[in-house]
């Protein structure tokens, strides 16, 4: 009864196959079937036929060989526990059956375990050469591992593609899946990666053994380059040239490069109006423009992956003739001065900045003098101040440029003949001038005709060194008879000149200057007006009146005391000095008996110096009666 629980407890234990289904009566059935495995533990389902009253389960292990590598008994409750093969790979046999406790044995049955854990050799990895366009699929090619594989041979091979974070190609870093491998079988062959997105992309493989093992990872470089090459063009002005250019078209590229590789590799190409290109291996090429006018210019280029990039255009433009420059075909009556040329070009047109006019006495070799020019689309207009020439003729030349930097001369009217004016050109003026007191007084009058009316005259007064201001302009008109008058203000010395600015049809005029000398103004005083012989002092004491004259002017100007009596000259008898402020004084003592009964008149002389912008000038007389 109690071997009968045991048995019926063992057959409850059996373990199903992987397929499910109950191992068959007397079968041992390894859980990993007739696969390789890298694990020494081998799972197993039994269904053992048993003696009468089976007491314990034995098991036997043999080599490929046939000899016995392990030998041992387990109790029927641990007898489903999995068998440990020795750690050589090899296919070992296993045997297991039951024996009573007098000996007696089952049926035997027998399992083959097979245990590889020796990683294998990597395989070897031949990426494209060079770089791939982005639109091309990559591929990469596997071999054979070129040393001998394990003992469970090769089940394939395993695959990652990365951007340089290294991807491993197993799922499990020391075993790979069926499902990892991208390849089956041991023969290698070329694996389509796709079409791969611009970079450098890492390619990782690992040979995979029959029993799982994955190799070391051999890693190879895919390189794809998706766009084409950057081209810019050399040797072309903005505008305009007056000559044949050579232009030069440049690529370059950051990833597959430009480097020369002869007829399939990169090549950089120009082409002008229209015309075949002119190509060269590498990263530049050039040609030349030549002739008048627009020259449409298109360059493109090819890298080393083969990428053609985008074809790019630009416009040459040349004009190697001079423009055309010729005066107006009449002087503008309203402004005879006004002197206009008209430079005229049919391709680039003409130069907006450059241009001059120029002036000579007709019949002369001198250099022409430049006037001030200034350019007004396509005229040149320039001012000439006639009234600062002499009477004469005067010839007129004027250079012209175009956008290109050709230039021409012109010295013709538009409607032919020379350019010459007879200078003057204006109607002459006379201003006559006068100056009595500080009325400065004058008459404005055209030459031979008569008066003029309703005209600016200005006036200007430049005061001596030492004022402030230093000038003053004053402007005034002239009445119907062209008569002006303006009365100066009190002030220091001064030159007073009158100018008439003229009109476009009246010239200049200016009057003769008029000096007008202002004297020092001095006051004098005493503090008595009798003197004891040998007594006290007299004080004289003074001011020096300064309105208009720089700040410290007045400082420090000499004064000289001067007395005379009855049927006496003026002597100087002490000079002085004013302070800051124009004062000045002195103490003066009589001590000469003969001075007795005598009266005495005192004055203050005011010289001058330089930087003193009054004329001399002297001070009102004070009496002093000696006693």
């Amino acid at each position: 009864m109690r071997a009968a629980k045991l048995l019926a407890g063992l057959l409850a234990l059996c373990l199903v196959t992987p397929a499910g289904a109950m191992a068959a009566s007397g079968e041992l059935s390894p859980k990993a079937g007739s696969s390789w495995q890298a694990q020494r533990s081998f799972a197993f389902d039994w269904d053992p036929i048993a003696p009468t009253n089976p007491k314990e389960a034995v098991f036997r292990v043999y080599d490929s060989d046939g000899d016995l590598a392990i030998g041992y008994r387990q109790p029927l409750n641990l007898m489903l526990l999995a068998v440990v093969v020795p750690p050589v790979p090899d296919a070992y046999t296993l045997e297991a059956w039951l024996e009573n406790e007098s000996g007696q044995s089952g049926p035997h049955s027998t399992a083959v375990l097979r245990f590889d854990n020796v990683t294998p050799p990597p395989p070897g990895l031949a990426p494209p050469p060079g770089w791939i366009k982005g639109t091309d699929p990559a591929s990469i090619h596997l071999d054979q591992p070129g040393a001998p594989p394990p003992l469970s041979g090769i089940g394939g091979y395993a695959i990652s593609i990365d951007r340089g974070s290294g991807s491993q190609p197993c799922t499990q870093v020391d075993a790979c899946l069926a499902g990892d491998l991208d390849l089956t079988g041991d023969e290698g062959g070329e694996i389509s990666l796709g079409t791969l997105p611009e970079g450098v992309h890492f390619v990782r493989a690992v040979t995979v053994s029959g029993s799982g093992v994955p190799s070391g990872v051999a890693t190879a470089t895919v390189r794809v380059d998706a766009g084409g090459p950057a081209v810019s063009l050399d040797g072309v002005p903005a505008g305009w040239s007056n000559r044949p250019l050579q232009i030069a078209a440049r690529a370059a590229d950051a990833l597959s490069g430009m480097a020369a590789g002869g007829p399939l590799g990169p090549f950089t190409a120009i082409a002008v109006d229209g015309g075949a290109p002119a190509r060269a291996f590498g990263d530049a090429v050039s040609t030349w423009v030549v002739g008048s006018g627009p020259h449409p210019v298109e360059y493109f280029a090819r890298d080393a992956a083969g990428n053609v990039g985008d074809t790019k255009t630009a416009v040459v433009r040349i004009d190697e003739d001079p423009p055309r420059v010729a005066f107006a075909a009449a002087q503008d009556p309203s402004e005879p001065e006004r002197i206009e040329a008209t430079v005229s070009d049919p391709l680039s047109g003409p130069s907006l900045d450059r241009g001059s006019i120029g002036i000579r006495l007709a019949g002369t070799r001198a250099r022409f003098e430049q006037l001030p020019t200034r350019n007004a689309g396509d005229r040149l207009i320039a001012h000439w101040d006639s009234d600062s020439y002499p009477p004469g003729k005067y010839e007129l030349i004027a250079t012209g440029y175009d956008a290109a930097g050709n230039s021409a001369a012109g010295t013709d009217r538009a409607r032919g003949g020379r350019m010459v004016l007879v200078n003057p050109l204006k109607a002459q003026v006379e201003l006559t001038t006068g100056l009595a007191g500080r009325r400065f007084a004058g008459r404005l009058r055209r030459t031979g005709v008569g008066p003029l009316s309703g005209r600016d005259v200005v006036v200007t007064e430049t005061f001596a060194a030492g004022s402030k201001p230093r000038q003053r302009i004053t402007v005034v008109g002239t009445d119907h008879r062209g008569a002006f008058a303006l009365r100066l203000k009190p002030g220091p010395s001064r030159d007073v000149v009158a100018r008439f600015a003229g009109t476009p049809l009246l010239s200049r005029a200016a009057g003769r200057s008029a000096h007008l000398e202002a004297p020092t103004r001095v006051r004098l005083q005493s503090s008595a007006s009798t003197a004891r012989v040998g007594g006290r002092p007299v004080v004289f004491s003074g001011t020096v009146a300064h309105r208009g004259a720089a700040p410290n002017a007045v400082a420090g100007l000499p004064i000289e005391l001067q007395f005379r009596f009855r049927g006496g000259a003026w002597s100087e008898f002490r000079t002085v000095e004013t302070d800051a402020r124009g004062h000045f004084r002195y103490r003066y003592r009589f001590s000469d008996d003969d001075s007795r009964g005598v009266r005495f008149r005192f004055r203050a002389y005011a010289k001058g110096r330089e930087g003193w912008p009054y004329g001399p000038g002297t001070s009102r007389p004070v009496s002093v009666t000696g006693r």
